[in-house]
């Protein structure tokens, strides 16, 4: 590409984030270079800034610049219910949600055997003492819906197995708006297993 050098360097860095290939990272380099000093310097410093402060809640391992996360930290959260998800990510687009009132808890991934990763290499054992040191009566599993979330999930299931803690798995199926023309075999089958009475 004929580009001076150090904007080559911006883009390679920006195609670094996920989901931006070579357009975008070209795009958001041009942006980036129109845009006045003060606020490119205050972007630079924000990204610094959350490196160096941000760390995983000590309790559920969610994202945090305090002792606790803002969930955590909660009086009126519901502490009978803990969601366990892969990442981060998953506590951010339910609670976009704004219905779950429930605690979380951060595995930091997922089983994956075909990449090397066991249940050792999530915070299975954290869950497990968080179970054990509350009056939990609920975890819902909002694993991925692909073959290690399924692995992962199946396996958080087994682990607490004879507890007396309900166990749930969120719902999948077809998303509102969708043809069922369109929809994978497997998606098909999934909402066929959800279904419901009326």
């Amino acid at each position: 590409m004929k580009a001076p050098e150090s904007m080559v360097k911006l883009i390679e860095q920006l195609r670094k984030l996920p989901g931006v290939g070579p357009k975008t990272a070209g795009r958001m380099a041009l942006h980036i270079l129109q845009m006045d000093p003060e606020t490119v310097a205050g972007l630079a410093e924000a990204m610094v800034n959350a490196k160096e402060l941000i760390r995983p809640c000590p309790v559920c391992f969610n994202y945090t610049d305090e002792d606790l996360c803002w969930v955590c930290k909660d009086e009126s959260r519901d502490k009978s219910t803990i969601c366990v998800v892969e990442g981060a990510e998953g506590v951010l687009a339910l609670e976009r949600m704004g219905e779950y009132r429930g605690l979380y808890h951060v595995l930091g991934g997922n089983i994956s055997p075909m990449n090397g990763k066991g249940p050792d290499d999530v915070r299975l054992r954290e869950l497990l003492e968080r179970l054990k040191e509350s009056r939990v009566n609920e975890v819902i599993l909002a694993t991925d819906p692909d073959v290690e979330g399924e692995a992962t999930a199946l396996y958080i299931a087994r682990l607490i197995g004879d507890s007396g803690i309900r166990v749930t798995r969120l719902a999948r199926g077809l998303p509102v708006g969708g043809d069922l023309e369109y929809a994978d075999e497997v998606t098909l089958m999934r909402a066929m297993e959800g279904r419901r009475k009326l």
